[in-house]
């Protein structure tokens, strides 16, 4: 790891970064095996079940017009090196939420699922490559969706939060996730 951040400071100083993005690699980069989630284990499966299931039980109706995951988001919009950003980001928001539901008694049941999305959302960060620092700003539908991502807790109560994360969780799990995991085999 040491070396890799020296050459990078290198290839900096030397003008030599391109001023585009850095590609992520899910298979050759050392601690990135990110497609080992192209399908999770059926105790997995159950646990985000029930816990979906509980979840929305307990979250008030609500008339909730605020869409933080739109229909037409469809990580093959973005470009390879770009879909596991955007998960990286969906991810640290639903954790972000998850955890901090107000109903205690849902903490057993939330207890399994967000050790899955923990690991998950760790072995991910081992895959993002650091951008070069001149152009460190994403561009594009990628800077659109996260800039989405980033003032939906601005924009909206944290219930309407709760109810929109609630029902992204299997599409995060099935769609994002595993398109990520394929890596250019997600079309």
């Amino acid at each position: 790891m040491l070396a890799t951040w020296f050459l990078v400071l290198v290839a900096l100083e030397l003008g030599l970064a391109r001023a585009g993005p850095v590609p992520i690699s899910t298979s050759t980069r050392t601690g990135c095996d990110i497609g080992k989630f192209k399908s999770l284990l059926p105790t997995e499966w159950k646990a985000f079940k029930k816990a979906k299931d509980t979840l929305e039980n307990s979250l008030k109706p609500q008339s909730c017009c605020f869409s933080l995951f739109p229909r037409n988001w469809e990580l093959t919009q973005l470009q390879i090196w770009e879909r596991p950003v955007a998960l990286e980001a969906e991810l640290a928001l639903t954790l972000k939420v998850l955890e901090t539901m107000p109903d205690l008694s849902l903490g057993d049941i939330l207890d399994q699922p967000l050790h899955t999305l923990h690991h998950i959302h760790s072995e991910l960060q081992a895959c993002i490559l650091p951008q070069p620092a001149t152009d460190s700003r994403p561009h594009g539908l990628l800077y659109h969706w996260l800039h989405r991502l980033q003032k939906a807790p601005k924009k909206v109560s944290q219930e309407c939060l709760q109810c929109t994360v609630t029902f992204n969780l299997f599409r995060l799990l099935t769609r994002d996730l595993n398109c990520v995991a394929k890596g250019d085999l997600c079309v």
